[in-house]
């Protein structure tokens, strides 16, 4: 097993050295932090001099003028500004990362798949060499949309640091421990937890233990917010308070080091002689976070029926249609079933969205067989699909006691767009071929007799 402990060169909020990560509580809040005394300016954005010879630089995640309520920024106050961290790009390839419009001619996208586990190699991958894009939505250059990721990390970004500037990364971990030490702060992500890495936010990724495999939506759209949780009320689900962003760190490291840019799709790479991971403080509410899926608090039926999945909706990254979503990150994890005469697992359907699912652990309740840890299942839009024979027999015929769903936790990308699958995803990564058989001795029960059940 690879471990690998950070160099103590990060000064953080709450001590020079320390090894462990200090959080702020808080999802969408206005921040302020410092790593040295006094390195916050008060008052003001931008006074003329800026304590310890640091530089006032602003960090926009919206339009200026977006209104008030949407509008996302930070001001960072840096031992150089970010111009110096730019030099002459040079573009590089980092073939198994795609970006929509991503559409194989030798690929079929329509129908329903599912994965076992990418599996582990003997081969060495860093955070971006081993990327690897299942599936791709809309268009990245008119930023709407996503793509659907899985990554394999067994080394940790040496004097090497990355940014997006198309998209924030929804990171879901399912094996291994990795640190992100991004410009605003240090976070740990481990599996059960979820990260967010804002669009145009620069970073490296450690490995604490690995190796490291997981999930990632890359949302090429609005940025994910808490949605609205209507007649719900104020509590439940996923709370604010349970969200963690990092107190301020800073690195003062001269050495060689590359910057690698995702913009419009492509790759680019830039040489530099200094750590640019040198933010000493910060004010805003454009920031990473992470968050403890063990935390998110559902709801459901206690009474009859199986109510819509939107109900287990953690974030939601709005499109420009009122209640449809351009990305919905959604969370199946334990809980108790209690309705009454009611077939409890997901019924049978399609719908407008297209759905990328993974298992964290545990089982599916609604594919007992087949989805694994690690695995993946695709149902695009407006194809049709539900339990297998198994778990409609089992749940039509359950004795209906109230029951705990345990040692379940499972999750969805689903999107408004049409998924399309990448040639790694159709014929490389380790496709089920038999899925769709899964329905196939489903059989005939209609019996015209009235009142017959």
């Amino acid at each position: 097993m690879n471990t690998h402990t950070t160099p103590e060169t990060m000064i953080q909020a709450q001590g020079n050295g320390s090894t462990t990560p200090g959080y702020m509580p808080g999802f969408g809040n206005d921040f302020e932090t410092e790593a040295l005394p006094g390195a916050l300016p008060q008052g003001m954005n931008s006074p003329q001099k800026v304590n310890y010879g640091l530089y006032g630089e602003q960090l926009s995640g919206t339009a200026f003028t977006a209104p008030s309520h949407q509008n996302e920024r930070t001001w960072c106050y840096r031992i150089r500004p970010s111009v110096k961290h730019s030099h002459r790009y040079e573009r590089i390839e980092l073939p198994y990362w795609k970006s929509a419009p991503h559409i194989p001619q030798d690929v079929t996208s329509l129908g329903q798949y599912r994965w076992d586990p990418v599996p582990h190699s003997d081969q060495s991958y860093t955070w971006l060499t081993g990327m690897r894009t299942m599936t791709t939505a809309g268009d990245v250059n008119t930023q709407v949309g996503m793509a659907s990721h899985i990554y394999l990390v067994t080394e940790s970004m040496v004097d090497s640091y990355f940014y997006s500037a198309d998209s924030e990364l929804l990171i879901v971990p399912q094996e291994g421990h990795l640190r992100f030490c991004t410009e605003l702060g240090v976070i740990d992500l481990a599996p059960q937890e979820i990260a967010i890495i804002p669009r145009g936010l620069l970073y490296r990724v450690e490995v604490l233990e690995g190796p490291a495999r997981g999930f990632v939506c890359e949302n090429y759209g609005q940025k994910f917010d808490l949605p609205g949780r209507g007649p719900i009320g104020a509590n439940c689900m996923a709370n604010r308070r349970d969200f963690k962003t990092p107190v301020a760190a800073f690195e003062d490291r001269d050495a060689p080091s590359t910057v690698t840019i995702k913009w419009c799709g492509q790759f680019h790479e830039t040489r530099i002689g200094h750590s640019p991971l040198d933010v000493v403080a910060w004010h805003g509410n454009y920031a990473p976070v992470k968050y403890d899926l063990s935390t998110y608090c559902p709801v459901g039926a206690i009474l009859f029926d199986h109510p819509d999945p939107s109900i287990f909706t953690v974030l939601t990254a709005p499109s420009g249609v009122e209640g449809t979503a351009n990305i919905d990150f959604v969370l199946f994890r334990e809980r108790w079933m209690v309705a009454e005469d009611t077939f409890r697992p997901p019924w049978y359907h399609k719908n407008i969205m297209s759905e990328m699912m993974g298992n964290i652990y545990g089982q599916y309740d609604a594919k007992p067989q087949g989805f694994v840890p690690g695995g993946m299942s695709l149902h695009n839009m407006m194809l049709p699909h539900g339990p297998d024979k198994n778990a409609f027999e089992g749940a039509s015929n359950a004795d209906l006691k109230a029951e705990k769903l345990d040692n379940t936790m499972s999750f969805m990308f689903e999107t408004r767009f049409p998924q399309h699958l990448t040639e790694f995803a159709a014929k490389e990564a380790p496709l089920q071929d038999n899925y769709i058989d899964c329905w196939t001795d489903i059989e005939k029960k209609f019996d015209g007799t009235p009142g017959k059940k």
